[in-house]
This record gives structure tokens, sequence and C-alpha cells, in this order.
């Protein structure tokens, strides 16, 4: 069946994680992504654990449904190779420290000269203006830098990072949408242009109220767990073998929530009446929450929270994720045959589409596992200039 993105031609001189995923995401959607890796060695994830049979599963969990070919654009060959592909291309995505391309000789203003359509997207650290743009940055220096870490955690004294690399991941996210945009101006008008997309930012996109709050209080917020700063309770609270996430979000949620846990003398006690009163007495709410709410284990709560449609949920681990009916149903696990190498479990399209459905086209490539198929059969290069360009390590 079409994909949405069936036609497009990218070219993915992205590394590591920020940009694997926004080309990832691409090419699920149906896009031709072409993977450039230096012929020595190649991306540097594929270096990165955990291996199964000698393959980074890291590496394959990012750069499925792509094509693979190798080119080491410090060579003059190699580069006019690379503005061939360019010619054909409708997108291209890196994520190098910004300057780099420039020293190339292939950057945006250089490239867009032979491709006027060709929408070019950078993710850096820090994006290609300020006083940081030439800083090398990785997910936990940016979440460090963006405030989230001073938020995240049950206490000043021990700033914590997200459990998965976000500040990579928002940035993918948002170089997709970056390009996606940039695609449609191009509908209209013709024209490509330079997406600037830089992890810094992403990640003070995401700060939702912490920047309200600052703005109304002046002072910088405080980590507080894993609690609510608006609302109340919206909380982890102990079970009997486990804990539960509960969040009510509204009056009606509050007297649902205090008739399951059978505290109903709490609903109009004058400390919990409304949100704003449940918010600045929390701290004694929560006690009496927990002397209710480990009495019984978490499936019993689930259950009695569900009749009374008050939202809930369980603090799942990853094995307990991977074999939810919920997520199954979903198609959100995919296991990806690698021949001899085995079978890897990534995770699936998060995107449903009624008339174009995405879905994962292809394993991620061996280093310059289509090369000849690129060289030869899509730029007219004939066999034996393609076996002398990679004797020579151009390709």
């Amino acid at each position: 069946m079409a994909k949405p993105l069936d036609g497009l031609k990218i070219i993915d001189l992205t590394r590591v994680l920020a940009g694997p995923f926004s080309t990832m995401l691409l090419a699920d959607m149906g896009a031709d992504v072409i993977k450039i890796e230096n012929p020595k060695g190649g991306d540097d994830s594929r270096a990165f654990g955990p291996f199964k049979n000698g393959l980074s599963a890291y590496f394959i969990s990012l750069n499925r449904s792509k094509r693979g070919i190798t080119l080491n654009l410090k060579k003059e060959r190699a580069k006019e190779i690379f503005k061939k592909l360019v010619e054909k291309a409708d997108i291209l995505v890196e994520n190098y420290k910004p300057g780099t391309m420039k020293k190339l000789g292939l950057d945006y203003e250089s490239l867009k000269a032979i491709n006027p359509r060709l929408i070019y997207a950078s993710s850096s650290g820090f994006g290609q203006t300020g006083p940081y743009s030439s800083r090398p940055a990785y997910d936990l220096i940016l979440q460090g830098m963006s405030g989230f870490m001073s938020i995240t955690g049950f206490d000043a004294e021990h700033p914590v990072k997200a459990g998965s690399s976000i500040a990579d991941v928002f940035a993918g996210v948002f170089t997709t949408i970056g390009i996606l945009a940039a695609l449609e101006y191009r509908n209209k008008n013709g024209k490509g242009q330079m997406v600037d997309i830089a992890m810094l930012d992403c990640m003070v996109a995401t700060l939702e109220n912490a920047i309200a709050t600052f703005d109304c209080t002046k002072k910088a917020p405080q980590p507080i767990g894993n609690v609510h700063r608006s609302i109340a309770p919206f909380a982890t609270f102990p079970t009997l073998d486990g804990f539960v996430n509960v969040c009510v979000g509204n009056e009606e949620l509050w007297r649902k929530f205090c008739e399951t846990l059978g505290m109903t003398e709490y609903v109009m006690d004058a400390r919990f009446a409304n949100n704003k009163a449940r918010v600045e007495n929390f701290g004694n709410l929560s006690k009496i929450i927990a002397e209710y709410s480990s009495k019984r284990t978490t499936d019993e709560w689930m259950k009695s929270f569900e009749e009374a449609n008050v939202p809930c949920g369980p603090i799942m681990n990853i094995e307990q994720l991977v074999n939810d009916p919920q997520v199954k149903a979903r198609n959100m696990i995919v296991e990806l045959d690698h021949g001899e190498a085995g079978k890897f479990m990534v995770p699936g399209v998060p995107i449903r589409f009624s008339e174009t459905p995405a879905s994962i086209k292809s394993i991620a490539p061996f280093l310059g596992e289509h090369n000849f198929e690129v060289y030869e059969k899509e730029l007219g290069l004939n066999r034996g200039e393609v076996e002398k360009l990679q004797k020579d390590g151009v390709i």
C-alpha cells in the first residue's frame, strides 16, 4: 500500500540518535532514506551496546527502513559523488557540529546552488547561531543545561536525567516536524530551505509549566518527585505489593476517588475541598491516601479505579511493557529478522494513517550494503569504477 512520503528521496548524514531518529520516522512513512556512513567504521552507534551476535541492537533499532552506503566526504571524488546524490534528493539531514559541512564545502548555501528545491535539515546541540553554537553536545549535557534535570527527581541535591535520551528524541521529532513543514512550503512555492534544530531549544520547548511557575513566582521550581505542581492528587501512591499512579483532574473525579478508596469523609474536608486547597495541603493529603492505598494490591486498585472511571495506571517494567496487550494490539513492539544474526526487537511506528499506513520496510543495513545498488544502478557508475572507489577508500 502507498505510504505518506512515497517518492521522497532523503540523504541521511546523521549519526547516533537525534538525527537517525528523525530519518527513521521519515523512512517508516515511506521516504527512500539513503544513510551515508564513513567507510571506516560507519555510524558511531554501530559500536554501542547492547549487542546480539556481534551486531549493535542500538544501531539496528534506529536505522531500520533505510538503505546504507559509504562515502568518505574528506576526499574530493567523494564530494563530487555526493553532489550528484544531492541533485536527485528532496531532503538532506545532518547532525554534525555547526561549521563542519561548511569546511567540507557542502553547507546549505553551497548545496542549494545545485538543488534549489533541497530541504536541508541540521540538528545540533545548540543550533547554527548563538554563543554556544560551536560546542559539542550530548543528551546528558542538554538535559542538564535545559533546566530539565533541576526539576526531575525527589530533591534538589540529586538531579536526575530521564530514563531515556529524551533530548535526542525530542530533537529528532522536532526535526521531522520542521522537515514536513518545509516540504509543505515547497509544495506551494517550489522553494527549498534550511531547517535549523537545536537540542537545547527542543528541551526548553518541553518544560511545560516550569517556566510559567518561575514567571509567576520568580523562584526556580524545585524537583517534587512524582507529583504535579498544579493538580492534586496527581501522583504515585503505595499499594500492598507495589505502586499505582492516579490522576484526579477535577472535582467529580475527586469525589469518585475518595469513594473508591473508602475515604468519603475527606471529600468536603476544608483542607482538600478544591484543587487549590489539595495542592497547598498535599503533604498531609498524600499521607492520608497512602494509609488507604497500601491496604490492597495494585491489581485490585486498578480494577476498582477503572470501574469508577478514575484515571489510573500501574508502573510497569520493560518486560511487562513488551508483553502488555494494549502495546501488542497497536503493534508497538516489532521483531526484525537479520538472518544469521537473529531477530531484533524494536519499537513499532507510533503514527497511524487510515489511508496510507506507515510500517517498517526493512532491518538496518550492514555498512555499505547498498553501495552497488545506489552507485551503479542509480548514479550510473560502472561496476569497475565502484570497485576502484571502494579500494581507494572513497566509498
